[in-house]
């Protein structure tokens, strides 16, 4: 036991691993325990007589048409077309249903040509479609998107090997923590501002404890992305009083608030949740960025002084500001193009497009995030330089052997990242240049005496002994002579 103690307990490799375990039991009964809460009473997400199945078409039957005379000049044309299809999932598995597809010339959609063999999910309401109790719900996508997510898991092994397994582990918890905790919790009635800052909260550390363990850079990162996610939460409520905010920014706000479940949900928070969440996974980059760039440089120039660690963390900060703020924009422009395009349409002027509610989330969500940023940077470059050029962690890393069988006395030690080693010489092509200059002095000498040296004796021993050889063997020949 002592002997254990003394070789790995005191290693960063099997502090991390602990630290690893103990994120992964605590994620575990955050999730698992806080969806049993919150979904106890909760019962709008079981709905009763309602069904939404997987299945393969095995024949297509006949189409019925109909016609209708809106006005003069238009006429409405309504297409049911009956197809047969096995059930391939639910208690209704293995069953063959006679389901129906609607089309008509008036709504604007692509034609959806349905093929025997094809995969499709089926709804059932409890009500007739025509002569059908079931209706076509569109093609079943989630088979291709499964293999997607699959390949996108095995390149995220191969490029970031452990450390990408830690990425789809801490992937993995933060969905399953958005979609069983906080999603549920909303629907339940919980406050929303206290549900939010708890899943941030849990996400961040989470987040860096698997991904960077137990070291001062994910100490760093968590104070500042904290800080920064903070900061974007108070600007929200500051904001939300001064733009007079009501929270119905498109029709999926006001349909909330006619749910069947008893609870009535404060639309002004969804926002809060909107920006908070949003501004975290950002700022969470950004101090990551800065946090793993200034350890990097402490640990390749140890002597840095704070002043020069500080000032080079602005300046990798601001470069990663100016990417950062363009990639906020650009992806809540992308994620609402549709609604945009609808409403410059349908504007008479930029003024009352910009003056729409909607539109003024979209912008408030882009600033907000922007200048948590710019916030974060400086204070993460603070507490990053006030850490990595601490003495007492100094002091810690002089007093840390390694017990690896390549220790060096001479050379500084580093306890700070878990994936290198903890003895490392500070240039790390100093022995690749000792190699060098050995294997050059030995061509060197080879080329002097002849190719005629001695393996593994330093320069002078070598041509000391090969001086001394060939005098014992001029000796040995002048006696033979005589």
């Amino acid at each position: 036991m002592a002997e254990f103690k003394k070789k790995y307990r005191t290693t960063p490799k099997f502090r991390n691993l602990v630290v690893w375990i103990a994120t992964v039991i605590v994620s575990l009964i955050f999730i698992l325990g806080g969806n049993k809460i919150v979904t106890k009473d909760l019962t709008i997400l079981y709905a009763e007589d309602a069904y939404a199945e997987k299945a393969r078409i095995t024949s297509i039957e006949n189409t019925v048409s109909d016609n209708y005379e809106l006005s003069e000049d238009v006429e409405y044309q309504n297409d049911l077309t009956y197809f047969k299809a096995r059930i391939l999932t639910g208690e209704f598995k293995g069953q063959e249903v006679l389901a129906a597809h609607t089309s008509d010339n008036y709504t604007v959609q692509a034609d959806e040509t349905l093929e025997v063999g094809d995969k499709v999910i089926l709804y059932n309401y409890g009500t007739k479609e025509g002569d059908a109790d079931w209706v076509y719900g569109g093609y079943y996508r989630l088979d291709a998107m499964i293999r997607f997510g699959l390949l996108f898991c095995a390149a995220l092994l191969f490029f970031g090997h452990l450390k990408g397994l830690n990425t789809l582990v801490s992937l993995a918890f933060t969905c399953l923590a958005v979609f069983m905790v906080y999603v549920p919790s909303i629907l339940a009635g919980y406050n929303v501002y206290f549900m939010t800052a708890l899943t941030c909260i849990y996400v961040i550390i989470m987040t860096l404890l698997i991904t960077s363990g137990a070291t001062e850079k994910a100490l760093t990162t968590i104070l500042g992305c904290s800080f920064g996610v903070a900061v974007a939460a108070i600007m929200e409520l500051l904001f939300d009083h001064i733009l007079r905010l009501t929270g119905i920014i498109d029709e999926h706000s006001i349909y909330l608030g006619y749910l069947d479940s008893g609870v009535v949900i404060n639309l002004r928070s969804l926002i809060f949740g909107m920006i908070v969440v949003g501004a975290m996974g950002a700022v969470m980059d950004v101090a990551m960025d800065i946090s793993s760039s200034l350890h990097e440089l402490h640990y390749r120039a140890p002597d840095l002084t704070f002043k020069e660690l500080y000032q080079s963390g602005i300046t990798i900060g601001r470069d990663v500001m100016g990417t950062m703020a363009n990639t906020l924009v650009l992806a809540y422009i992308g994620s609402s193009l549709c609604s945009i395009l609808l409403l410059i349409t349908y504007s008479g002027s930029l003024r009352e497009l910009l003056n729409r509610e909607n539109i003024t989330v979209e912008l408030l969500q882009a600033i907000i995030g922007s200048f948590s940023i710019l916030l974060t940077m400086p204070l993460t470059s603070l507490i990053c330089s006030f850490l990595y050029t601490n003495k007492s962690f100094l002091k810690l890393e002089q007093n840390i052997k390694d017990p690896s069988d390549d220790f060096d006395p001479d050379a500084p030690v580093t306890v700070l990242e878990p994936e290198h080693k903890s003895i490392i010489p500070k240039d790390p092509f100093e022995m690749f240049k000792k190699k060098t200059d050995a294997n050059a002095a030995k061509k060197d000498e080879a080329k002097e005496f002849g190719n005629y040296y001695y393996e593994g004796q330093p320069p002078k021993e070598k041509r000391t002994s090969i001086l001394s050889a060939i005098g014992k063997k001029k000796d040995t020949d002048k006696k033979s002579e005589e």
